[in-house]
């Protein structure tokens, strides 16, 4: 397998010396757009929104903006997704669909039933092997990293067969596809990863993990930080270097890094090379290909046409719920450091839908962003404006300031008086005084959001603020059924989601 691995480095080296000749995002996505209308216009969909008229029309990308609505999930699952998941062809993507990734529901309790077309496996693909030949430009790596174990800490590769389609985690269904040049590196290996149960993957993984080379790491922080600090207490390690000694490179998505970086620091002996990627259930989005630059390159011709929506009060009411005719933008009209939410059209048939994540573009011309949050995990209970994003660096900020580790978190907004507060739950295993710490966060958050250092003087009268164990947080998702790779912590929580969260730990002290 070296002479592979040394093929392997080659042409990654190769093909990222040879670029294609630069275009703009806005080039590759009117292409982009006219090749799904085409390939679209005989579907039931297409049909209905006249795709055939758009494909031969010098103002297709208009008259389409013009003529599909805007989607939400509900709204699309109800009147298209649904004759798909019920064994109709030709719905919204020719064809019959025979996959359906399940969402992990962070936002809503019930899990979403997301197509997944063929067309849609192989963009994926596509998208993922550039990552891989964008590592030819960074620096300082091994020469024999690409000789390496890589283990994809993902959710189960088990698919289940309801009738003519199977449903399952995304990675269970991109993982069929492997090519077969990539099994030898790939881990934990088939049998381990069809394991259903998450805890029990968990523990193989840890039998296993003397019996590997692992030169990267794939997954959610949360649980590769769970899983490494496994491994080092099960086998009396200092570090998880004493057990992968060539890892390399950690490769993450689906939330902030930022608030982990500092955990992930105690339990590794020498620096890792942290890369971000964008890989939803709709789609392979973006990813970071430049070693020292956090931001990530969207992906603007391989499947996949998007628009923005300002998020804004004319966009979205409180609960980050979409109004019925929102103002869109292409790419060559947004502005950097402008936030805003993305609708995507996609060859798994998501047309003009919104996916959920706001995003900011740090680089306009090179179609650079950053996740800047969720479009409904904003606190804005009287003019406020709090993302993620914020609160993402006011934990980085305060674990700096008391070198803790901070491992998880959430906040809500609450009635307070006639007024209102927020209220926050910091899990750490580190001792730190609570007071000191919610006033510490407190006047971060003043210092990075004008909107919020206003409204503290006024409407926002109140930070109160909760310190406990990290493992609290993860008995919370495991009492929901939500334990495993595809599972986040919400960074906010609103109305029955934080009655719920408050009702549980209820039932913690209870018992402690």
């Amino acid at each position: 397998m070296a002479i592979l691995a040394s093929i392997i480095k080659k042409g990654i080296e190769i093909r990222h010396k040879i670029r294609l000749t630069d275009r703009t995002p806005i080039y590759y996505q009117k292409k982009e757009l006219k090749k799904l209308l085409r390939k679209a216009q005989f579907t039931m969909f297409g049909q209905t929104y006249n795709f055939p008229g758009m494909v031969n029309s010098r103002n297709f990308v208009n008259k389409f903006r013009a003529t599909v609505p805007v989607h939400d999930y509900n709204s699309i699952y109800a009147r298209w997704w649904n004759k798909a998941l019920h064994h109709q062809e030709n719905v919204c993507w020719p064809g019959q669909v025979k996959y359906f990734a399940l969402s992990s529901g962070t936002s809503e309790s019930s899990s979403k039933h997301i197509p997944v077309t063929n067309d849609m496996v192989k963009a994926i693909q596509r998208t993922s092997i550039r990552q891989i030949i964008s590592l030819g430009g960074y620096t300082g790596l091994p020469q024999d990293l690409f000789s390496k174990g890589i283990l994809m800490l993902g959710g189960s590769t088990h698919l289940s067969q309801r009738g003519s389609y199977f449903e399952g985690d995304l990675s269970g269904i991109t993982a069929s596809k492997i090519p077969f040049w990539f099994q030898h590196f790939y881990k934990p290996g088939k049998k381990i990863a069809r394991e259903t149960d998450w805890s029990a993957k968990l523990e193989e993984i840890v039998e296993n993990a003397g019996n590997w080379d692992i030169g990267i790491l794939v997954g959610v922080p949360a649980w590769c930080q769970l899983l490494m600090e496994k491994i080092i207490e099960k086998y009396k390690l200092k570090t998880i270097h004493d057990m992968w000694p060539n890892l390399t490179i950690y490769v993450h998505g689906g939330v902030s890094f930022e608030p982990y970086r500092k955990s992930f620091e105690h339990l590794v002996a020498k620096p890792l090379t942290y890369i971000e990627t964008y890989l939803a259930s709709e789609g392979f989005i973006a990813y970071q290909d430049e070693q020292d630059n956090r931001s990530m390159r969207m992906v603007m011709n391989n499947g996949l046409f998007y628009e923005f929506v300002p998020f804004n009060n004319e966009n979205f009411n409180q609960d980050g719920e979409l109004v019925r005719k929102p103002k869109t933008l292409l790419v060559n009209e947004v502005e950097e450091g402008e936030e805003y939410a993305v609708l995507i059209s996609t060859c798994s048939g998501a047309w003009r839908y919104l996916i959920g994540d706001v995003v900011k573009f740090t680089n306009v011309e090179k179609a650079e962003i950053i996740i800047s949050g969720r479009t409904k995990h904003y606190l804005s209970l009287c003019g406020e404006h709090l993302s993620v994003d914020n609160m993402n660096k006011a934990i980085e900020m305060v674990s700096d300031e008391f070198d803790i580790r901070i491992s998880e978190f959430t906040v809500s907004g609450i009635k307070h008086g006639s007024l209102f507060a927020h209220k926050w739950y910091i899990g750490t295993d580190d001792k730190v005084d609570a007071e000191k710490l919610r006033l510490s966060i407190d006047e971060k958050l003043k210092m990075l959001n004008d909107d919020y250092r206003v409204e503290r003087t006024s409407a926002l009268k109140d930070v109160f603020l909760e310190v406990m164990p990290h493992q609290v947080f993860l008995n919370y998702l495991k009492s929901k059924g939500k334990i495993g790779n595809q599972n986040k912590f919400p960074r906010v929580m609103k109305n029955h989601q934080f009655e719920e969260w408050e009702k549980f730990l209820q039932q913690v002290m209870s018992k402690a």
